[in-house]
Formats: structure tokens, sequence, C-alpha cells
């Protein structure tokens, strides 16, 4: 408990699947927790529910492809709790499924515009706040395939190793700051986007979990709080001296 206590902390995608499981844990752990994400119902559900619980958290609406509406809810998080002390940028998407010279441009971008611009654009109206502080932690989500490549989701696999390398450069402007950046790479994780890959594979869900828990030589494939603890880590200051890591949590996936 208290782990975060009185950190005010903003957390991308937070709606479903990991970034759900950050933000409860985070407002357990005694965060203020922004939730923002561009569904609705399902943030201000998680908002409610964290509040039941005890927590502290209010839900924004955020497009992080929008620079405009990211400078604005950054400032309004600011304005109502007077800091950022810790980003994590968690939303995502895996784009379409088809190999690189079917790829349109549009699909393309569609990608590159939320998992690498939505990184670049939080992260560059985040940091001056953190600054002010001279502290600061991000947490920047990519993915096994941001260390390890794949015969699929070409567009989704390029903007992780983006994500990876954006993270690295971050941390070393940013450090004499007291600002650190860190990438976590989770391996398969029972989530909505997984789910969705499944069902696109053409195959049952319980076939399709079968054979992604195959890939994990743990021999399951992840929940969201197994990713959510190693953020915590990360946004904790337990983790003072670490920055520009790349913290794999993956069942082993990228071991073999």
């Amino acid at each position: 408990m208290d782990r975060l206590k009185d950190k005010v902390i903003i957390i991308t995608g937070a709606a479903l699947g990991i970034g759900k499981a950050t933000a409860q844990l985070f407002a357990s752990e005694g965060a203020k927790v922004a939730v923002t994400d561009i569904m609705d119902k399902e943030g201000t559900d998680l908002v409610k529910q964290i509040i039941l619980e005890g927590g502290i958290a209010e839900f924004w609406h955020l497009d992080v492809s929008n620079e405009f509406s990211v400078k604005e809810v950054m400032n309004n998080i600011v304005k109502k709790w007077g800091k950022i002390n810790v980003l994590v940028n968690n939303a995502g998407i895996s784009g379409i499924n088809v190999p690189t010279h079917e790829v349109t441009e549009r699909e393309w971008d569609k990608v590159m515009a939320i998992n690498v611009k939505g990184v670049f654009f939080c992260t560059k109206h985040a940091i001056p706040f953190m600054k002010k502080n001279r502290k600061g932690s991000i947490i920047n989500i990519s993915s096994i395939y941001g260390i390890v490549g794949a015969p699929d989701v070409p567009p989704y696999h390029a903007s992780k190793g983006a994500v990876r390398e954006m993270s690295k450069t971050d941390a070393l402007i940013y450090a004499p700051d007291g600002i650190r950046v860190n990438s976590v790479h989770p391996g398969f994780i029972w989530t909505p986007m997984v789910k969705n890959y499944i069902k696109e594979s053409n195959t049952t869900l319980e076939e399709g979990r079968k054979n992604l828990e195959s890939l994990h030589p743990i021999g399951r494939i992840g929940e969201p709080l197994d990713i959510a603890f190693g953020i915590l880590y990360l946004a904790s200051d337990e983790s003072s001296f670490v920055t520009g890591i790349e913290l794999l949590i993956d069942g082993g996936y990228t071991a073999k």
C-alpha cells in the first residue's frame, strides 16, 4: 500500500486491458489517477469503480493522436491536481494484419498516429510539468515485437520498435532533469486486443489461446496485472536508479 502515495499519474488507453488494470492497481497504492481514453463509458465506469473502492481518479476524454487534445488534457489535469509525476503511455492499436506490400498509406499512418505520435505528444506536453518538479517517470508500453520480429502486423511491429528507441533517447535527454523514461515489453496478454487478434485469425478463442500459450515457455499467456505490477515498479521511487531500460514481461518468449 502507498507505494504511489500522493503521486499524480496519467494513464492513456486506460479504459480496458493493461491500462485498466494499471489504473486500478495505482489507485490502490495511493495515486491520483487520470484515466484517459476515447472510450468514454468504459473510462467513466472505471473511475466510478475506483472511487467506490476508496481510490482517487477522474476521467478525461483523450485522443492521443491529436496534439491540441493532449495539451488541453495535460493542462486540465495540472489545474485539478497541481502536478504530473508519472505518465504511462499505454494507448495503442494493433492495426491491419496483412503483408507489408499490401498495407496502404492510410492504414500505416493510423497505427503510427496513435502508437508513435501519441507517445510523442503525451511525452512532449508532460515533460514541462515534470521539469518544474525536477522529477518524473515516463513508462512507454512497447511490446515483445519492439525487441524481436514476427511475420505479421508490420505497422504494429514498426511502431513498437519506434517506442523502444524513443524511450532510450528521452531517457538520455531528460536524465539531468531527474526524469526517468523506460519501456515495458509485454508478451501476449489476455486483453481485448489479443482476443480480436485471435478472432481475425479465423480460430476460436479457446484454440487461439492455447496456440499463444505454447509460445511462452512459462506455459501461459499473461494477465493485465502481470504487466501492471511491472509498470508499478517503474512508476514508484523504488526504481529511482532505473532509466532507459527495456522491461520484458513475456513469460520467457524472447529468451528462446
